[in-house]
């Protein structure tokens, strides 16, 4: 399991959400990008974020079959790291090494396990390095 770019969350959620038309824009390209060359990937907690803010926390939230085939179509062809005990080993590991709270740790952890070189994520702190893992963040 290797990809060179692990995606966050936030990047979904803007490509799910017209609002704000800038992000919307950055966030299709990466998805799109994504899809087409293999070359990115989530983890299985990206997919619940996701889902649950797009089922519940939306300003409008999306149909349960919309979500079904946003699910299908975009997220489940990129999840490559799921749930495991090693997961939340390593989690706990970056949650120690670097003081972020657990999920982005999660997050930190789920992209090194994909062996990724890039994180991209508004939530992190832009630039950083994370052992061999980067922080971007593409809306900046």
């Amino acid at each position: 399991m290797s990809a060179e770019f692990f995606i966050d969350t936030n990047v979904f959620i803007y490509h799910l959400d017209i609002t704000d038309r800038r992000k919307h824009k950055t966030a299709e390209q990466i998805v799109r990008q994504a899809l087409a060359t293999g070359n990115a990937c989530i983890s299985s907690q990206v997919v619940q974020e996701c889902l649950n803010v797009a089922l519940r926390k939306a300003e409008v939230a999306l149909p349960a079959e919309a979500a079904r085939s946003y699910l299908d179509a975009v997220l489940a062809p990129l999840m490559q790291v799921t749930a495991s005990e090693a997961l939340f080993h390593r989690a706990l590991d970056v949650q120690a090494r670097w003081r972020f709270g657990f999920y982005d740790s999660l997050i930190v952890a789920g992209a090194m396990t994909a062996g990724c070189r890039t994180l991209l994520s508004e939530d992190l702190q832009h630039g950083q390095n994370l052992g061999s893992l980067t922080v971007v963040d593409p809306f900046r």
